[in-house]
Protein backbone atom coordinates (compact mmCIF):
# COMPACT_ATOMS: atom_id res chain seq x y z
CA UNK A 1 0.00 0.00 0.00
CA UNK A 2 1.01 3.31 -0.62
CA UNK A 3 2.40 4.71 3.11
CA UNK A 4 3.91 0.94 3.02
CA UNK A 5 5.60 1.37 -0.02
CA UNK A 6 6.66 4.84 0.73
CA UNK A 7 8.73 3.45 3.50
CA UNK A 8 10.32 1.23 2.02
CA UNK A 9 11.51 3.79 -1.10
CA UNK A 10 13.23 5.79 1.90
CA UNK A 11 14.77 2.94 3.01
CA UNK A 12 16.33 2.35 -0.46
CA UNK A 13 16.68 5.80 -1.60
CA UNK A 14 19.25 6.64 1.71
CA UNK A 15 21.02 3.25 1.05
CA UNK A 16 21.53 3.75 -2.35
CA UNK A 17 22.57 7.50 -2.19
CA UNK A 18 25.04 6.30 0.69
CA UNK A 19 26.51 3.80 -1.98
CA UNK A 20 26.80 6.18 -4.71
CA UNK A 21 28.59 8.68 -2.23
CA UNK A 22 31.34 6.42 -2.27
CA UNK A 23 31.32 5.56 -5.96
CA UNK A 24 29.01 2.73 -6.83
CA UNK A 25 27.24 3.18 -9.73
CA UNK A 26 24.10 1.82 -10.55
CA UNK A 27 23.39 -2.44 -12.38
CA UNK A 28 20.48 -4.01 -13.16
CA UNK A 29 20.21 -7.61 -14.09
CA UNK A 30 17.56 -10.12 -15.32
CA UNK A 31 14.97 -11.73 -12.80
CA UNK A 32 15.25 -14.79 -14.85
CA UNK A 33 18.58 -16.55 -15.41
CA UNK A 34 19.47 -19.32 -17.78
CA UNK A 35 20.07 -21.66 -14.90
CA UNK A 36 23.42 -23.72 -17.52
CA UNK A 37 25.15 -20.13 -17.51
CA UNK A 38 24.39 -19.17 -13.71
CA UNK A 39 25.38 -22.97 -12.63
CA UNK A 40 29.10 -22.09 -14.31
CA UNK A 41 30.09 -19.36 -11.09
CA UNK A 42 28.58 -21.59 -8.28
CA UNK A 43 26.41 -24.85 -7.22
CA UNK A 44 23.18 -24.25 -7.93
CA UNK A 45 21.16 -26.34 -5.64
CA UNK A 46 17.12 -27.49 -7.30
CA UNK A 47 15.44 -24.12 -6.61
CA UNK A 48 11.54 -24.18 -6.68
CA UNK A 49 11.00 -21.53 -9.02
CA UNK A 50 12.11 -22.62 -12.59
CA UNK A 51 10.32 -22.41 -15.89
CA UNK A 52 11.20 -23.77 -19.37
CA UNK A 53 11.18 -20.90 -22.19
CA UNK A 54 9.77 -21.47 -25.71
CA UNK A 55 13.55 -22.58 -26.82
CA UNK A 56 13.22 -25.23 -24.42
CA UNK A 57 16.04 -23.89 -22.17
CA UNK A 58 15.94 -23.71 -18.34
CA UNK A 59 15.19 -20.55 -16.87
CA UNK A 60 15.48 -19.73 -13.11
CA UNK A 61 14.23 -16.75 -10.69
CA UNK A 62 17.30 -15.30 -9.29
CA UNK A 63 18.13 -15.91 -5.48
CA UNK A 64 20.57 -13.37 -5.27
CA UNK A 65 22.02 -10.68 -7.38
CA UNK A 66 26.07 -11.84 -6.70
CA UNK A 67 26.43 -14.31 -9.35
CA UNK A 68 24.48 -12.54 -12.23
CA UNK A 69 26.56 -9.85 -11.13
CA UNK A 70 29.62 -11.76 -11.85
CA UNK A 71 28.33 -12.85 -14.78
CA UNK A 72 27.71 -9.78 -16.25
CA UNK A 73 31.30 -8.61 -15.18
CA UNK A 74 33.28 -11.52 -16.15
CA UNK A 75 31.76 -11.01 -19.92
CA UNK A 76 30.94 -7.41 -20.61
CA UNK A 77 33.76 -5.48 -18.41
CA UNK A 78 37.39 -4.82 -19.05
CA UNK A 79 39.97 -6.00 -16.59
CA UNK A 80 42.14 -2.92 -17.14
CA UNK A 81 39.48 -0.43 -16.62
CA UNK A 82 38.61 -1.40 -12.83
CA UNK A 83 38.34 -1.59 -10.24
CA UNK A 84 34.27 -1.54 -10.98
CA UNK A 85 32.06 -0.05 -7.86
CA UNK A 86 28.72 -1.80 -8.82
CA UNK A 87 25.32 -1.39 -6.62
CA UNK A 88 21.92 -2.66 -6.84
CA UNK A 89 18.48 -2.79 -5.78
CA UNK A 90 16.37 -5.55 -6.71
CA UNK A 91 13.90 -8.52 -5.89
CA UNK A 92 15.02 -11.39 -5.39
CA UNK A 93 12.77 -15.25 -4.87
CA UNK A 94 13.99 -18.08 -2.26
CA UNK A 95 11.70 -20.89 -1.35
CA UNK A 96 11.30 -20.47 2.49
CA UNK A 97 10.75 -23.14 4.91
CA UNK A 98 6.86 -23.66 5.80
CA UNK A 99 5.25 -21.60 8.86
CA UNK A 100 8.04 -19.26 9.48
CA UNK A 101 6.61 -16.16 8.27
CA UNK A 102 8.86 -15.35 5.62
CA UNK A 103 8.36 -14.25 2.20
CA UNK A 104 9.59 -15.84 -0.73
CA UNK A 105 10.24 -12.37 -3.02
CA UNK A 106 12.22 -10.10 -1.02
CA UNK A 107 14.52 -6.92 -2.11
CA UNK A 108 18.31 -6.83 -1.83
CA UNK A 109 20.12 -3.52 -1.38
CA UNK A 110 23.68 -4.27 -2.16
CA UNK A 111 27.34 -3.71 -3.78
CA UNK A 112 30.20 -5.61 -5.67
CA UNK A 113 33.43 -4.17 -5.77
CA UNK A 114 34.75 -6.28 -8.48
CA UNK A 115 38.65 -6.15 -9.29
CA UNK A 116 40.48 -4.70 -5.88
CA UNK A 117 41.70 -7.80 -4.08
CA UNK A 118 43.04 -7.46 -0.43
CA UNK A 119 41.97 -6.23 3.04
CA UNK A 120 41.44 -2.97 1.67
CA UNK A 121 38.75 -3.81 -0.26
CA UNK A 122 37.40 -6.16 2.22
CA UNK A 123 37.25 -3.20 4.76
CA UNK A 124 35.72 -0.96 2.39
CA UNK A 125 32.63 -3.77 1.38
CA UNK A 126 32.34 -4.42 5.62
CA UNK A 127 32.19 -0.73 6.63
CA UNK A 128 29.55 0.66 4.01
CA UNK A 129 27.72 -2.24 5.07
CA UNK A 130 27.80 -0.36 9.21
CA UNK A 131 27.51 2.63 7.09
CA UNK A 132 24.17 1.51 5.96
CA UNK A 133 22.62 0.26 8.92
CA UNK A 134 23.87 3.32 10.94
CA UNK A 135 21.53 6.20 7.99
CA UNK A 136 18.95 4.03 8.14
CA UNK A 137 18.32 3.69 12.02
CA UNK A 138 19.36 0.57 12.77
CA UNK A 139 20.36 0.03 16.59
CA UNK A 140 21.62 -2.53 18.11
CA UNK A 141 23.29 -4.32 15.38
CA UNK A 142 26.40 -6.53 15.62
CA UNK A 143 28.53 -7.29 12.72
CA UNK A 144 30.10 -11.62 12.77
CA UNK A 145 32.99 -12.38 10.11
CA UNK A 146 34.77 -15.55 9.54
CA UNK A 147 36.65 -16.66 6.57
CA UNK A 148 36.67 -19.83 4.51
CA UNK A 149 40.08 -20.29 4.21
CA UNK A 150 40.96 -21.40 7.79
CA UNK A 151 39.43 -24.33 8.04
CA UNK A 152 39.73 -25.28 4.19
CA UNK A 153 43.88 -24.69 4.76
CA UNK A 154 43.47 -27.22 7.89
CA UNK A 155 41.31 -29.67 6.26
CA UNK A 156 43.71 -29.96 3.28
CA UNK A 157 46.20 -30.40 5.33
CA UNK A 158 45.16 -33.30 8.31
CA UNK A 159 42.47 -34.68 5.70
CA UNK A 160 43.22 -36.88 2.42
CA UNK A 161 39.79 -37.86 1.68
CA UNK A 162 38.04 -35.23 -0.30
CA UNK A 163 34.65 -36.41 0.78
CA UNK A 164 35.74 -36.67 4.47
CA UNK A 165 36.44 -33.06 3.78
CA UNK A 166 33.11 -32.35 2.18
CA UNK A 167 31.36 -33.93 5.20
CA UNK A 168 33.02 -31.81 7.74
CA UNK A 169 32.64 -28.71 5.48
CA UNK A 170 28.78 -29.29 5.25
CA UNK A 171 28.32 -30.27 8.99
CA UNK A 172 29.82 -26.74 9.79
CA UNK A 173 27.57 -24.85 7.12
CA UNK A 174 24.62 -26.66 8.54
CA UNK A 175 26.19 -25.40 11.87
CA UNK A 176 25.41 -29.21 13.53
CA UNK A 177 28.19 -29.25 16.04
CA UNK A 178 27.06 -32.42 17.39
CA UNK A 179 27.32 -33.87 14.04
CA UNK A 180 30.21 -32.41 13.72
CA UNK A 181 31.80 -34.04 16.44
CA UNK A 182 30.72 -37.40 15.44
CA UNK A 183 31.86 -36.81 11.96
CA UNK A 184 35.48 -36.28 13.20
CA UNK A 185 35.47 -38.70 15.92
CA UNK A 186 35.55 -41.00 12.55
CA UNK A 187 38.72 -39.74 10.45
CA UNK A 188 41.70 -41.83 10.62
CA UNK A 189 43.82 -38.74 11.51
CA UNK A 190 45.75 -38.33 14.43
CA UNK A 191 43.93 -36.74 17.89
CA UNK A 192 45.27 -33.40 18.01
CA UNK A 193 43.79 -33.10 14.25
CA UNK A 194 40.72 -34.08 15.67
CA UNK A 195 40.97 -31.90 17.94
CA UNK A 196 42.04 -28.65 15.89
CA UNK A 197 39.27 -29.53 13.07
CA UNK A 198 36.54 -29.83 15.99
CA UNK A 199 37.60 -26.79 17.97
CA UNK A 200 38.08 -24.43 15.03
CA UNK A 201 34.36 -23.43 14.29
CA UNK A 202 33.97 -23.16 17.97
CA UNK A 203 36.26 -20.06 18.63
CA UNK A 204 34.39 -17.00 18.75
CA UNK A 205 34.75 -13.74 20.24
CA UNK A 206 36.71 -10.40 19.83
CA UNK A 207 40.07 -9.45 17.95
CA UNK A 208 41.85 -11.67 20.80
CA UNK A 209 40.00 -14.76 18.97
CA UNK A 210 42.24 -14.56 16.26
CA UNK A 211 44.91 -15.08 18.23
CA UNK A 212 43.47 -18.48 19.69
CA UNK A 213 42.83 -19.63 15.98
CA UNK A 214 46.24 -18.60 14.44
CA UNK A 215 48.51 -20.53 17.42
CA UNK A 216 45.46 -23.78 16.60
CA UNK A 217 46.57 -23.16 12.75
CA UNK A 218 50.21 -23.16 13.51
CA UNK A 219 51.05 -26.54 13.36
CA UNK A 220 49.18 -27.14 10.07
CA UNK A 221 48.91 -24.57 7.67
CA UNK A 222 51.76 -22.94 5.90
CA UNK A 223 51.45 -18.87 6.05
CA UNK A 224 48.24 -17.47 8.02
CA UNK A 225 45.48 -19.30 7.06
CA UNK A 226 43.65 -15.62 6.32
CA UNK A 227 43.76 -14.25 9.78
CA UNK A 228 45.81 -11.69 8.67
CA UNK A 229 43.12 -10.49 6.61
CA UNK A 230 41.06 -10.65 9.53
CA UNK A 231 43.51 -8.67 11.96
CA UNK A 232 43.21 -6.53 8.83
CA UNK A 233 39.35 -6.09 9.08
CA UNK A 234 39.44 -5.43 12.68
CA UNK A 235 41.96 -2.43 12.85
CA UNK A 236 40.01 -1.02 9.65
CA UNK A 237 36.72 -1.35 12.41
CA UNK A 238 38.68 0.75 14.79
CA UNK A 239 39.60 3.40 12.73
CA UNK A 240 35.73 3.66 11.16
CA UNK A 241 34.30 3.11 15.06
CA UNK A 242 32.62 -0.03 14.92
CA UNK A 243 35.19 -2.31 16.42
CA UNK A 244 32.81 -2.65 19.93
CA UNK A 245 30.06 -4.30 17.44
CA UNK A 246 32.62 -5.97 15.34
CA UNK A 247 33.26 -10.11 16.29
CA UNK A 248 34.80 -13.40 15.20
CA UNK A 249 32.62 -16.52 14.59
CA UNK A 250 34.28 -19.44 12.39
CA UNK A 251 31.83 -20.67 12.26
CA UNK A 252 30.63 -18.41 9.56
CA UNK A 253 30.73 -20.00 6.28
CA UNK A 254 27.73 -18.84 4.30
CA UNK A 255 25.34 -21.02 2.72
CA UNK A 256 26.54 -20.35 -0.64
CA UNK A 257 29.61 -22.25 -1.47
CA UNK A 258 31.39 -19.65 -4.06
CA UNK A 259 33.23 -17.25 -0.92
CA UNK A 260 36.85 -17.63 -1.03
CA UNK A 261 38.08 -15.46 2.02
CA UNK A 262 36.16 -13.26 4.40
CA UNK A 263 32.54 -14.09 5.18
CA UNK A 264 30.38 -11.53 7.74
CA UNK A 265 26.74 -11.60 8.61
CA UNK A 266 25.10 -8.58 10.79
CA UNK A 267 22.34 -9.68 12.88
CA UNK A 268 20.12 -7.76 15.27
CA UNK A 269 18.21 -8.18 18.46
CA UNK A 270 14.82 -9.88 17.85
CA UNK A 271 15.31 -11.22 14.08
CA UNK A 272 16.11 -14.80 13.18
CA UNK A 273 17.98 -14.17 10.02
CA UNK A 274 20.92 -12.18 9.15
CA UNK A 275 19.55 -8.21 8.05
CA UNK A 276 22.78 -8.44 5.87
CA UNK A 277 25.89 -11.02 4.51
CA UNK A 278 28.69 -10.98 1.66
CA UNK A 279 32.08 -12.01 1.51
CA UNK A 280 34.87 -12.21 -1.20
CA UNK A 281 34.42 -14.49 -3.98
CA UNK A 282 37.83 -14.42 -6.47
CA UNK A 283 36.93 -17.46 -8.29
CA UNK A 284 33.36 -16.81 -9.02
CA UNK A 285 33.69 -14.13 -12.25
CA UNK A 286 36.61 -16.75 -14.29
CA UNK A 287 33.75 -19.60 -14.34
CA UNK A 288 31.96 -17.72 -16.84
CA UNK A 289 33.85 -17.69 -19.59
CA UNK A 290 35.41 -14.32 -19.80
CA UNK A 291 37.68 -12.03 -17.48
CA UNK A 292 38.70 -13.77 -13.76
CA UNK A 293 38.98 -10.90 -11.58
CA UNK A 294 38.66 -10.74 -7.85
CA UNK A 295 35.12 -9.23 -6.23
CA UNK A 296 33.57 -8.72 -2.76
CA UNK A 297 30.66 -7.81 -1.86
CA UNK A 298 27.31 -7.74 0.31
CA UNK A 299 23.53 -7.22 0.48
CA UNK A 300 21.03 -6.02 2.94
CA UNK A 301 17.49 -7.09 2.93
CA UNK A 302 15.04 -4.47 2.88
CA UNK A 303 12.30 -6.69 4.84
CA UNK A 304 14.74 -6.96 7.79
CA UNK A 305 15.45 -3.39 7.77
CA UNK A 306 11.64 -2.72 8.21
CA UNK A 307 11.34 -5.95 11.06
CA UNK A 308 14.33 -3.90 13.08
CA UNK A 309 13.09 -0.37 12.53
CA UNK A 310 10.23 -1.56 13.84
CA UNK A 311 11.10 -3.63 16.57
CA UNK A 312 13.57 -0.17 18.01
CA UNK A 313 10.42 2.03 17.55
CA UNK A 314 8.23 -0.59 20.15
CA UNK A 315 11.32 -1.34 22.15
CA UNK A 316 11.48 -5.36 21.88
CA UNK A 317 14.25 -7.39 22.88
CA UNK A 318 16.44 -5.46 24.18
CA UNK A 319 19.67 -6.89 26.08
CA UNK A 320 18.66 -6.84 29.33
CA UNK A 321 15.42 -9.21 28.56
CA UNK A 322 15.53 -12.42 30.07
CA UNK A 323 16.93 -15.32 27.98
CA UNK A 324 13.96 -17.23 26.73
CA UNK A 325 14.49 -21.20 26.43
CA UNK A 326 12.10 -23.68 24.69
CA UNK A 327 11.53 -26.78 27.48
CA UNK A 328 9.78 -30.09 26.14
CA UNK A 329 6.99 -30.97 27.98
CA UNK A 330 6.70 -34.72 28.22
CA UNK A 331 9.29 -37.29 28.56
CA UNK A 332 11.89 -34.56 28.23
CA UNK A 333 10.57 -32.48 30.90
CA UNK A 334 12.19 -33.85 33.80
CA UNK A 335 15.53 -34.98 32.35
CA UNK A 336 15.72 -30.96 30.55
CA UNK A 337 14.65 -29.36 33.97
CA UNK A 338 17.21 -31.75 35.62
CA UNK A 339 19.97 -30.23 33.22
CA UNK A 340 18.95 -26.69 33.60
CA UNK A 341 19.51 -26.98 37.24
CA UNK A 342 23.21 -28.73 36.92
CA UNK A 343 23.66 -25.67 34.73
CA UNK A 344 23.20 -23.27 37.65
CA UNK A 345 19.51 -22.00 36.81
CA UNK A 346 16.84 -21.56 38.53
CA UNK A 347 13.79 -23.62 37.94
CA UNK A 348 11.86 -24.00 40.93
CA UNK A 349 9.13 -22.09 38.95
CA UNK A 350 9.33 -25.40 36.45
CA UNK A 351 8.13 -27.38 39.48
CA UNK A 352 4.67 -26.35 39.70
CA UNK A 353 3.70 -25.43 36.10
CA UNK A 354 -0.30 -25.75 36.22
CA UNK A 355 -1.47 -24.48 32.97
CA UNK A 356 1.50 -22.13 32.53
CA UNK A 357 2.70 -21.66 29.13
CA UNK A 358 5.25 -19.25 29.94
CA UNK A 359 7.61 -19.24 33.66
CA UNK A 360 9.88 -16.74 34.68
CA UNK A 361 12.41 -17.26 36.68
CA UNK A 362 15.90 -14.92 37.73
CA UNK A 363 17.30 -14.21 34.48
CA UNK A 364 15.14 -16.53 31.92
CA UNK A 365 11.98 -17.10 30.80
CA UNK A 366 11.02 -20.69 29.83
CA UNK A 367 8.84 -20.92 27.43
CA UNK A 368 6.91 -24.42 27.61
CA UNK A 369 6.06 -26.54 24.17
CA UNK A 370 5.79 -29.68 22.84
CA UNK A 371 9.14 -31.11 21.64
CA UNK A 372 7.94 -31.80 17.38
CA UNK A 373 7.25 -27.35 17.97
CA UNK A 374 10.82 -26.44 19.70
CA UNK A 375 12.53 -25.97 16.67
CA UNK A 376 9.47 -23.63 15.00
CA UNK A 377 9.62 -21.31 18.09
CA UNK A 378 13.47 -20.54 17.97
CA UNK A 379 13.80 -20.70 14.13
CA UNK A 380 10.78 -18.20 14.37
CA UNK A 381 12.39 -15.94 17.09
CA UNK A 382 9.65 -17.33 19.58
CA UNK A 383 12.36 -18.65 21.77
CA UNK A 384 16.56 -17.75 21.78
CA UNK A 385 17.23 -21.45 22.09
CA UNK A 386 15.99 -24.76 23.60
CA UNK A 387 15.99 -28.72 24.31
CA UNK A 388 14.41 -31.18 21.96
CA UNK A 389 15.17 -34.73 20.33
CA UNK A 390 17.53 -34.98 17.54
CA UNK A 391 14.42 -36.07 15.50
CA UNK A 392 12.52 -33.39 15.82
CA UNK A 393 15.09 -30.95 14.85
CA UNK A 394 15.98 -33.42 11.76
CA UNK A 395 11.84 -33.07 10.86
CA UNK A 396 11.50 -29.59 11.58
CA UNK A 397 14.36 -28.90 8.82
CA UNK A 398 15.25 -24.98 10.28
CA UNK A 399 18.37 -22.98 9.87
CA UNK A 400 19.37 -23.79 14.04
CA UNK A 401 22.35 -24.30 15.61
CA UNK A 402 22.43 -27.54 17.11
CA UNK A 403 25.16 -27.10 19.93
CA UNK A 404 25.12 -30.07 22.32
CA UNK A 405 24.04 -33.80 22.53
CA UNK A 406 22.53 -33.70 25.95
CA UNK A 407 22.80 -37.86 26.27
CA UNK A 408 19.32 -38.32 27.82
CA UNK A 409 15.99 -39.37 25.98
CA UNK A 410 17.83 -42.01 24.10
CA UNK A 411 15.25 -43.48 21.07
CA UNK A 412 16.08 -44.98 17.96
CA UNK A 413 14.37 -44.83 14.12
CA UNK A 414 13.63 -48.00 12.94
CA UNK A 415 12.39 -49.73 9.61
CA UNK A 416 9.75 -52.41 10.55
CA UNK A 417 7.22 -54.76 8.69
CA UNK A 418 5.16 -57.86 10.08
CA UNK A 419 6.71 -60.51 11.30
CA UNK A 420 4.79 -63.07 8.80
CA UNK A 421 5.73 -60.84 5.60
CA UNK A 422 9.24 -61.48 5.06
CA UNK A 423 10.28 -60.79 1.65
CA UNK A 424 6.60 -59.29 0.57
CA UNK A 425 8.11 -55.58 0.70
CA UNK A 426 11.58 -56.73 -1.63
CA UNK A 427 8.87 -58.35 -3.98
CA UNK A 428 6.31 -55.45 -3.86
CA UNK A 429 9.43 -53.17 -4.56
CA UNK A 430 10.24 -55.51 -7.59
CA UNK A 431 6.63 -55.21 -9.05
CA UNK A 432 6.06 -51.72 -8.62
CA UNK A 433 9.48 -49.81 -8.30
CA UNK A 434 8.85 -48.32 -5.00
CA UNK A 435 7.93 -49.28 -1.15
CA UNK A 436 5.20 -48.00 0.48
CA UNK A 437 6.28 -46.49 3.81
CA UNK A 438 3.47 -45.40 6.60
CA UNK A 439 5.34 -43.07 9.33
CA UNK A 440 4.81 -39.92 11.45
CA UNK A 441 8.22 -38.35 10.40
CA UNK A 442 7.92 -38.16 6.69
CA UNK A 443 11.37 -36.27 6.43
CA UNK A 444 13.46 -38.74 8.08
CA UNK A 445 11.96 -41.27 5.95
CA UNK A 446 12.52 -39.72 3.09
CA UNK A 447 16.13 -38.58 4.06
CA UNK A 448 17.10 -42.53 4.93
CA UNK A 449 15.44 -43.80 1.64
CA UNK A 450 17.25 -41.07 -0.73
CA UNK A 451 20.44 -42.46 1.38
CA UNK A 452 20.10 -45.93 0.70
CA UNK A 453 19.20 -45.40 -2.80
CA UNK A 454 15.24 -46.90 -2.79
CA UNK A 455 12.08 -45.30 -4.27
CA UNK A 456 9.62 -44.88 -1.78
CA UNK A 457 6.25 -44.01 -1.43
CA UNK A 458 5.30 -42.13 2.04
CA UNK A 459 1.69 -42.45 3.68
CA UNK A 460 1.90 -39.81 6.52
CA UNK A 461 -0.14 -40.56 9.00
CA UNK A 462 -0.67 -38.79 13.21
CA UNK A 463 -1.18 -42.11 15.28
CA UNK A 464 -1.58 -45.53 15.30
CA UNK A 465 0.81 -45.89 12.20
CA UNK A 466 1.49 -50.02 12.75
CA UNK A 467 -1.86 -50.07 11.56
CA UNK A 468 -0.42 -49.36 8.17
CA UNK A 469 1.02 -52.74 6.90
CA UNK A 470 -1.72 -54.94 9.03
CA UNK A 471 -4.35 -53.42 7.15
CA UNK A 472 -2.81 -53.54 3.41
CA UNK A 473 -1.83 -49.73 3.32
CA UNK A 474 1.43 -49.63 3.52
CA UNK A 475 4.62 -52.11 3.02
CA UNK A 476 6.35 -50.91 6.80
CA UNK A 477 6.63 -48.57 8.75
CA UNK A 478 9.47 -46.10 10.20
CA UNK A 479 8.46 -44.97 13.38
CA UNK A 480 10.27 -44.24 16.33
CA UNK A 481 11.34 -46.56 19.34
CA UNK A 482 12.92 -46.91 22.74
CA UNK A 483 12.21 -50.18 24.19
CA UNK A 484 10.53 -52.02 21.21
CA UNK A 485 7.19 -53.14 22.90
CA UNK A 486 5.24 -51.33 21.17
CA UNK A 487 6.26 -53.17 17.88
CA UNK A 488 5.80 -56.31 19.38
CA UNK A 489 2.94 -56.18 20.80
CA UNK A 490 1.37 -55.35 16.95
CA UNK A 491 3.85 -58.23 15.43
CA UNK A 492 6.22 -55.87 14.37
CA UNK A 493 9.88 -56.98 14.03
CA UNK A 494 12.91 -54.41 12.77
CA UNK A 495 14.46 -54.78 9.88
CA UNK A 496 16.87 -51.99 9.37
CA UNK A 497 17.79 -49.09 12.20
CA UNK A 498 17.37 -44.91 10.54
CA UNK A 499 18.83 -43.10 13.04
CA UNK A 500 19.56 -42.91 16.68
CA UNK A 501 18.65 -39.84 18.69
CA UNK A 502 18.97 -38.11 21.85
CA UNK A 503 18.14 -34.40 23.37
CA UNK A 504 20.05 -31.71 21.57
CA UNK A 505 20.56 -28.26 23.20
CA UNK A 506 19.92 -25.77 20.23
CA UNK A 507 19.82 -21.84 19.27
CA UNK A 508 18.72 -19.82 16.73
CA UNK A 509 21.67 -18.80 14.78
CA UNK A 510 20.93 -14.91 15.23
CA UNK A 511 20.75 -15.34 18.58
CA UNK A 512 23.79 -17.12 19.45
CA UNK A 513 25.71 -14.64 17.46
CA UNK A 514 24.05 -11.82 19.85
CA UNK A 515 24.41 -13.05 22.78
CA UNK A 516 26.86 -14.50 25.02
CA UNK A 517 24.40 -15.92 26.69
CA UNK A 518 23.73 -18.99 24.92
CA UNK A 519 27.16 -19.88 24.18
CA UNK A 520 27.60 -19.91 28.50
CA UNK A 521 24.58 -21.82 28.77
CA UNK A 522 25.97 -24.24 26.39
CA UNK A 523 28.92 -24.90 28.40
CA UNK A 524 27.46 -24.87 31.45
CA UNK A 525 25.07 -27.74 30.35
CA UNK A 526 27.84 -29.87 28.95
CA UNK A 527 29.84 -29.23 32.07
CA UNK A 528 26.88 -30.22 34.23
CA UNK A 529 25.99 -33.59 32.03
CA UNK A 530 29.86 -34.57 33.15
CA UNK A 531 29.25 -33.76 36.21
CA UNK A 532 25.81 -35.49 36.58
CA UNK A 533 27.54 -38.96 34.69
Amino acid sequence: MPEEAAARERICRTVSDGFAAHGYLPVETPLLEDRASLSRGARVDDAAFQLFDGGGRLLMMRSDLTMPIARMASTRLDPASGPFRLRYVAPVVREQAEFTGRSRQFTQLGIELIGDAGAAADAEVVSLAAEALDAVGVTGWRMVCGSVKPLKELLDACVSDASDRRAVLNLVHASDFVGLDECVAELSIPRQAREAIRTLPRIWGGAEALDQAAALLEPYVVGDGGIGELRALFDAAYDAGFADRLSVDFSVLNSFDYYTGLVFAAYVDGSATPIASGGRYDEALGRFGGASMPAAGFALTLEAVEEALEAGEAGEDSPSRPLRIAVPKGSLFEDSVAALEAAGLDVEPLRDLGRHLIVRAEGVEYVIVRPTDAPAFVASGGADCGICGRDSLVEAGFDLVQMLDLGFGACRFVVAEPADAAGRAEAALARRGSIRISTKYPRITQMYYDRIGVQADIVTLHGNIELGPMVGMSDRIVDITATGTTLRENNLVVVDEVMACTARFFASPARVRCDERIRRLAAALSAGGAARH
